[in-house]
């Protein structure tokens, strides 16, 4: 499935879905003007006033949500590159047959976390996810035997164990991350709010001789454009934003390992 096109879909209906409710709420309009001649309804405005009041707030808070999240999680993959470089760094204290071993371990797991979150198909990135788990439960395994031989220094123990289990942490919270999201009736309610208001907008522009497409094509446009880059921030492996781009850490990492 073509998630940016889904998502691409999804703000073309809000569109012209918007679109169709003005011109429903400007008729609506006209036919409460042709039975009271005199006007719209007074007093609605404090009405019209919280409905955009509070589709802006949902908008302005969703958006900045979004891109703190997706900040957090572009942060964590150089986190997870730093905590697996300084894992790897500390097999130096090893003996030597221990560390040929973990080293290739090392660089199958990087190569599977580095393709881990890549592409659109869900199936393969969970198994994945699961040969990087099973690969980080063989890593600790062995590394802890052999920090146990009697040859292996005091210090690898100390040393390399908490920066391994850094390392496997860190999984955790990228999959956390990756899961985080506003619950779906947010989405919802700002696609409501949006049809609602251009329902609203269409009726209050009855009374205007000629249909302002200009404005409403723009609060259209403008308001379904920005639920849309919302929406792309919150899954920025599957839509046009993306964070590909950090992943190169790890791919750098991977070079580096000899």
């Amino acid at each position: 499935m073509n998630y940016a096109l889904v998502g691409l879909s999804l703000g073309t209906g809000l569109f012209f879905g918007m679109l169709i409710l003005y011109e429903v709420g400007r008729r609506i309009g006209i036919a409460v003007l042709m039975r009271h001649p005199e006007g719209l309804d007074k007093g609605t405005s404090a009405a019209e006033a919280a409905v955009f009041g509070l589709m802006g707030l949902l908008i302005a808070f969703t958006f900045s949500g979004a891109a703190s999240r997706f900040e957090d999680r572009r942060h964590l993959i150089a986190s997870e590159a730093n905590a697996i470089g300084t894992a790897y760094l500390r097999l130096d204290l090893l003996p030597n047959d221990s560390q040929r071993e973990l080293r290739e371990l090392f660089r199958r797991y990087v190569d599977v976390r580095s393709e881990s979150y890549l592409g659109q198909d869900l199936d393969a990135m969970r198994l994945k996810h699961a040969e990087g788990s099973a690969l980080h439960e063989e890593i600790w395994t062995k590394a802890i035997a052999a920090c146990r031989r009697q040859d292996a220094p005091t210090q690898a123990a100390i040393l390399l164990l908490p920066a391994l289990n850094e390392m496997i942490d860190i999984t955790t919270t990228r999959v956390s991350a990756a899961r985080n999201h506003p619950p779906l009736v947010i989405f919802v309610l700002l696609a409501g709010l949006s049809l609602i208001g251009a329902l609203i907008v269409g009726f209050d522009t009855s009374s205007n001789k000629d249909r302002s497409w200009f404005h409403m094509i723009a609060f259209a446009a403008i308001t379904s454009l920005a639920i849309y880059v919302i929406a792309d921030l919150e899954l920025p492996r599957l839509g046009l934003i993306r964070i590909d781009a950090a992943d190169q850490l790890l791919m750098e990492l991977r070079k580096s390992m000899h």
